[in-house]
């Protein structure tokens, strides 16, 4: 009898095999992505190829350092239009599923289904985008989102995988406290000063004595995480902005104030440019420059780092 699940599908390598589409000849080589695609230049990996992570390139991290770890990678600028473009493909190919859909980024988006063989529908899934994007993606099952964002994870690459409450113990209790989705190398720190090293341990440990080293809220929600405890909502509206900024990468450092001062205020008038003029006039645009830059000059005044 169908029964619902959350799927979280996770498109592999989702920038990297984009450009792999435009490029065939690129097949089998470590592809490096970020900034104009000048590896000698300040900037940060946006994404690396299975065969560039094979020589320890990771997301974020310099693409100078990428470079001494691998100079015969293929460096590409990022083309945000494209991907945006890809990924509205994929999108659409899930919306032709009975499924609520949330999409969570250009790569990822969250699913209810209601199925009795949910392997068997995530496979199909997984060969519909296939054959609409040529992209490969991996899909995790669960009960929850915390469930299904674990278990695309385990069944990387263009895997199936089942993380439902009744494997839970089995899969998680053994594994550090850092594999849960929300909890960061400090926070397990934390968590082993109070000797909890893993899932299991987290689980079972004392909300009391977490609420007292985390506070009310985060201390009984990281049990609960232990539990493999989450919500099953799907926000079929989407990500709604809660921000709005604009970055720039300069290739050398910026000491003078007046400079600083200049360049802030350029990004700040591109930032706003951002926002639609039907609800940004005129004022407000120079209004939001001026309070960038006396916020700059109060930092300077002040001796703050900001």
């Amino acid at each position: 009898m169908p029964r619902r699940y959350l799927f979280h599908l996770d498109l592999d390598e989702f920038i990297a095999a984009v450009e792999r589409l435009r490029h065939p000849e690129l097949e089998g080589k470590p592809i490096v992505v970020g900034g104009d695609g000048d590896p000698t230049k300040r900037g940060v990996v946006s994404t690396a190829s299975y065969e560039a992570r094979a020589f320890g390139i990771r997301s974020a991290m310099p693409l100078r350092t990428a470079y001494k770890r691998n100079p015969d990678a293929i460096f590409l600028a990022v083309d945000a239009d494209a991907y945006l473009e890809t990924s509205r493909q994929v999108m659409d190919t899930l919306r032709t599923f009975d499924a609520e859909v949330e999409v969570a980024g250009w790569d990822e988006a969250f699913l209810a289904v209601a199925a009795g063989d949910p392997e068997t529908l995530a496979r199909e899934i997984q060969q519909r985008v296939l054959r609409r994007t040529r992209l490969w993606c991996t899909i995790g099952i669960g009960d929850n989102r915390l469930q299904a964002k674990l278990a695309s994870g385990f069944g990387k690459p263009r895997g199936v995988f089942v993380l439902t409450s009744d494997r839970w113990n089995e899969t998680m209790f053994g594994l550090t406290t850092s594999e849960l989705w929300g909890i960061g190398s400090k926070t397990a720190a934390k968590l082993a000063d109070l000797g909890i090293r893993t899932v299991g341990e987290l689980a079972q440990a004392d909300e009391a004595v977490l609420a007292e080293r985390f506070g009310p809220s985060t201390g009984p929600w990281l049990a609960s995480l232990g539990r493999g405890e989450g919500s099953d909502r799907v926000h079929t509206e989407g990500w709604t902005r809660k921000g709005l900024s604009k970055e720039h990468t300069f290739q050398r450092d910026l000491t003078d104030p007046a400079e600083i001062r200049t360049e802030v205020a350029e990004l700040t008038v591109r930032a706003t440019e951002k926002l639609t003029r039907k609800s940004l006039t005129d004022d407000d645009h120079r209004r939001l420059v001026d309070d960038a830059l006396a916020e700059l000059d109060f930092a300077a005044l002040s001796g703050e780092r900001r």
